[in-house]
């Protein structure tokens, strides 16, 4: 099915805002790296376990996400896939609280879950709100979506635990473990108020999004395609798909490295805190203008 004219404009918007949704929790990791390393006192090793939560749950649920899809709709698997996302923004409070490293892992890939969900929906969606031939402009806009939104939430989240942690980092060396125990408790609080806001704000959109005027759509089995008297019936027959899975595979590899890890390489460089907040915004914005 696919629409056209002026009624796929709203559902167009309601689909770029889920991107800029996911594209804003997913670029947060940035700001998470260097502040779990410092609340959790890790290796550097063990802070990129950060990333590695989220995308190892993408790995995971892959195929558990297109199957739920095809139980539930594409419309009802967004739903879902937002209150997953806010479920694991709310288990970022009692891993705060406990300041147990393994909790925002779990935190993480939960969240990671949901945004697989998510997009596992809506990447397809968008490319049927309209004519087949300008599916990939559709896709691209979306992508601009999601790179603004990781340009923002870097920013915010990069201000947000990231104030601070040099007169923090500082002080470990020289006071008590008393004193260094209640330190790095109050700097882990600092992701109660931001964490808890967007639970909210997941949940709300999760469960207005059953009622959002999107066009139902089944995810069902692929059609089977001829091309002269050859049929082709499995993806194995299509080599650009595979081409365009390794691009995919390569460009993210190569996105995820610069934008997660810059900002804790520029800490590492003596660039501040404060500074250093920045570095994934500009990262993203470069992206989207190349």
């Amino acid at each position: 099915m696919q629409q056209s004219g002026r009624s796929n404009q709203l559902p167009i918007l309601i689909i770029a805002g889920l991107f800029f949704i996911f594209g804003f929790v997913t670029w947060v990791n940035g700001a998470l790296i260097p502040f779990m390393k410092t609340i959790n006192e890790l290796t550097e090793a063990q802070s990129y376990l950060v990333a590695s939560a989220s995308y190892i749950s993408f790995v995971v649920m892959a195929l558990p996400a297109s199957y739920l899809l095809t139980r539930v709709g594409y419309r009802r698997g967004m739903s879902i896939g937002l209150i997953i996302m806010a479920l694991g923004a709310l288990i970022f409070i009692p891993a705060a609280e406990a300041r147990t490293y393994w909790v925002f892992l779990l935190a993480i890939f939960i969240q990671g879950a949901g945004m697989t969900i998510l997009q596992t929906a809506a990447n397809p969606y968008i490319t049927i709100l309209g004519p087949l031939e300008s599916g990939a402009k559709r896709i691209a806009i979306m992508g601009i979506a999601n790179k603004t939104a990781g340009a923002l939430g870097s920013l915010i989240f990069g201000a947000l635990l990231l104030s601070g942690i040099d007169e923090v980092k500082e002080k470990l060396s020289t006071v008590s473990i008393e004193e260094k125990s209640a330190l790095l408790d109050t700097m882990a609080d600092s992701v109660f108020t931001p964490y808890i806001i967007m639970a909210v704000v997941l949940l709300v959109l999760g469960l207005l999004i059953r009622k959002a005027p999107l066009p139902h759509v089944e995810a069902g089995e692929p059609d089977v395609t001829t091309t002269g008297t050859t049929m082709k019936t499995t993806i194995f027959q299509f080599p650009h798909l595979w081409l365009g899975v390794l691009t995919l595979f390569v460009y993210v590899g190569a996105e995820v490295i610069a934008g997660d890890t810059i900002i804790a390489y520029g800490i590492a460089l003596g660039f501040t805190g404060e500074e250093a907040k920045f570095f994934t915004t500009f990262t993203l914005m470069a992206m989207v203008a190349t």
